[in-house]
Parts: C-alpha cells; structure tokens; sequence
C-alpha cells in the first residue's frame, strides 16, 4: 500500500513538493490543506480533494503523514506542534537560532501522541548539516566553512513579506568571494558572519509605505538581517516580475582539516549544491524525510527527529539488499 501523504500549504514549496511525489513509486497525494478558499486552489494532481486546515482532524487516520510547507517565520512554530498531536509531520524550519526551541516542541507534541516529527528537512538546515556532521568525525583537527548562495532564499524572502508595508520581495543571499577563496586555498581564515556573506532584497512596496521604515525594520531583523551587511532595493512589481521570477540557489559546506602524526599532511571536504529551483529541490528532500518519518512510526518510534538522527537507508524506497548490492 503507498504511503498517504497530506500537504499542508501551496505555494511554492507545496507545489513542489507535488511534483517530487509524482515522481515516486510507493508514495501518493491524499490530500492538500490550505488556509484559502479551497476553490481559489488548483492542484495538478489529478482526483486529490483541496481542503480547508480547519478540515485537518477529520484525516485522523486517513493519513500516513503531513508534510507542511509554511513559512518558518510564523508558521512552522506554531503548525509542527500542533499537527503532530495527530499526524506524523515532516517541516523546512530554517531558522538556525531558534531550532532547539522548535525541537523541544515538537518533541513533546508527538511524544504525546505517538507520533513522529522530522524538522529542519531540506538542504541548510538538511543536506548541508549531514554533510558539516561527516566532515567533522572525519576531520576533527579542522574548521567548518559553510557559504550560501548566490540564490534567493525562500525563508528570508518570506521574512521580508511579513514585514508591515510589504507587497512581494526577493531576498538574495550572495558568498563574498575573497573569502570564499581563501576557505578553498587552505589559509584557514578566521571569518565573522558578515565577512563571509553580504544578503540583498528586492522589495515591491505598498502605495503610500514608509520605505525609510521598511529598510530600518528589515536590516535590523534579528536571526535574518541584522548580522549582515544588507543593501534593500525597492523595485516594481513590473521589475520583480521581469528579474526575479526564478528561485535559484546553491552553496557550498567545506572543511579543512590535518591529518597525520604531526599534522603535516592537509585536506579540503566540499559538498557542493547548484539549484534551478530552491523550492522543489527542497520538496524533493521533505519527501524523502516523509518517507522515513512514516517507517519510523510503523516501527513503533515516536518524538521529534533531525536528519542527525535517521538512517540514511530509511529515505531510500529501494530494499537495503538493492542497496547493499548496487551503492554501498
């Protein structure tokens, strides 16, 4: 039997993530959930219902797992708990900060119910994390380098919207290059937060908003902005749509590190990310984590997961005897 899967909220990532479950053999689209009008929603898939969130509890059962495709602003905090009283959930919250707070509440929301929560799923927090984990127990007399972009982020754009006075906006985060060499050349550099990136948004705003405010309020994000040097454009709706219609992104994890009796032979790790599409690319990692978190329930597991803590096997819909055979 495929496994039942339930998107909650479709918009970029929601969409995305309906296109990666078409893509796959032992998965299916239930059911979306959305906080518009159902009928203002138009799903590809052909014969799946488009349902209110208030008609979530009714798919008690119905349902293998929800995998949510809100912001992490303001959405994921709240809507990974409380959906995990009754479904197994996988989110995208990318907010670094804030992800020991957002564990211990999912935590004890599915502890209580049974059921499983896997958070922070996608590339940064998600690929990107595994990948700083490997290196580190590989190379533990080293340093961890991580640079993001060029590309739009999907949560710091996000971020932007809320702000009072915002109508649309894109948010490119942007490696600075001197230090990104010199991570790769093997200098070791010692790199604050600023120098290691600079973040760029482009704002459409409402007729009549305060832009001076706007600005102030933006850079001075905490968690977002205000630990980078930001530079805010404001643009039309004409120029967004003609510039910034995609959502590419990309980065890279690196680690340096000595090896050897007296340290004297050294190594560079780098994991590498070119995304066309940031929002698919990341549906494309939820679906995988949602195939995990449902294996884990059936087995009897219950409480919050990171990636840290799933076996690379389990995101796999191939036996591990394929496995073993054709990629170990």
């Amino acid at each position: 039997m495929k496994i039942r899967v339930g998107i909650v909220g479709y918009g970029n990532l929601g969409r995305g993530v309906e296109c990666a479950l078409r893509q796959t053999e032992d998965m299916e689209l239930a059911a979306v959930f959305t906080r518009r009008a159902p009928e203002s929603v138009s799903v590809k898939t052909e014969g799946v219902p488009v349902c209110t969130t208030e008609e979530l509890p009714q798919w008690k059962g119905k349902l293998d797992v929800l995998i949510l495709c809100g912001g992490s602003a303001t959405d994921l905090p709240v809507q990974t708990p409380k959906y995990a009283a009754d479904f197994s959930v996988v989110d995208s919250f990318d907010t670094h900060a804030r992800i020991p707070e957002h564990f211990a509440a999912v935590d004890q929301a599915a502890r209580n119910a049974g059921t499983v929560g896997v958070i922070s799923v996608g590339w940064d927090p998600g690929m990107f994390s595994l990948n700083r984990l490997y290196a580190s127990c590989i190379l533990p007399c080293g340093k961890d380098y991580t640079f993001w972009g060029k590309g739009v982020s999907q949560g710091h754009s996000d971020a932007v919207r809320r702000v009072e006075g915002v109508k649309d906006a894109r948010q490119y985060t942007i490696p600075v290059e001197e230090a990104l060499e010199a991570v790769r050349s093997g200098k070791n550099p010692e790199l604050t937060t600023r120098q290691k990136h600079v973040r760029e948004c482009f704002v459409v705003a409402e007729p009549g908003a305060d832009l001076a405010r706007i600005e102030k309020e933006i850079c001075e994000m905490p968690n977002y902005f205000a630990e980078y040097d930001t530079t805010v454009h404001f643009i039309t709706e004409e120029e967004m749509k003609r510039d910034h219609s995609g959502i590419p992104h990309g980065g890279f994890v690196i680690r340096t590190g000595k090896t050897g009796w007296d340290q004297e032979n050294s190594h560079v790790i780098e994991y590498s990310l070119k995304l066309d599409s940031n929002p698919e690319f990341t549906s494309s990692v939820l679906v995988a984590y949602a195939r995990a978190a449902v294996r884990l329930q059936r087995e009897g597991q219950s409480g919050c997961k990171t990636v840290f803590d799933i076996p690379p096997a389990y995101l796999s819909s191939e036996s591990s005897e394929f496995l073993r055979k054709n990629m170990l």
